[in-house]
């Protein structure tokens, strides 16, 4: 489990970049996807991304608690709505999410700093 948040971040995006080169028609595609998902409609971006998030915790991935958090940071979002995107999501997902919850919050204690 991720400890570093902000190295992990590095890691992170410095392999989106290699996917990036290895298969820029199919990364191009995925980028205008997030892109058009995450853009302001009848959802705020940081709701969509506090949504994205709780799904990143719910099915423990990493690298998608990471980015969101990142994001969610970037929108505005406070560390109060991350503990209650965290709180739906492990309603939704159970103890397992609990955990990936915790490191959420932690990723979000790291990378606000």
């Amino acid at each position: 489990m991720v400890s570093d948040h902000k190295a992990f971040a590095r890691e992170v995006d410095g392999r989106a970049a290699n996917l990036f080169k290895a298969a820029p028609d199919t990364m191009r595609a995925f980028r205008g996807l997030m892109e058009s998902a995450g853009k302001d409609g009848a959802l705020d971006s940081k709701t969509k991304e506090l949504m994205a998030l709780a799904v990143g915790i719910a099915v423990h991935c990493e690298g998608c608690i990471n980015y969101h958090t990142r994001e969610a940071i970037r929108k505005g979002a406070t560390r109060e709505e991350v503990a209650e995107t965290a709180a739906v999501a492990i309603e939704m997902g159970g103890g397992p999410a609990a955990v990936y919850g915790a490191q959420a919050l932690d990723a979000f204690d790291q990378l606000s700093a």
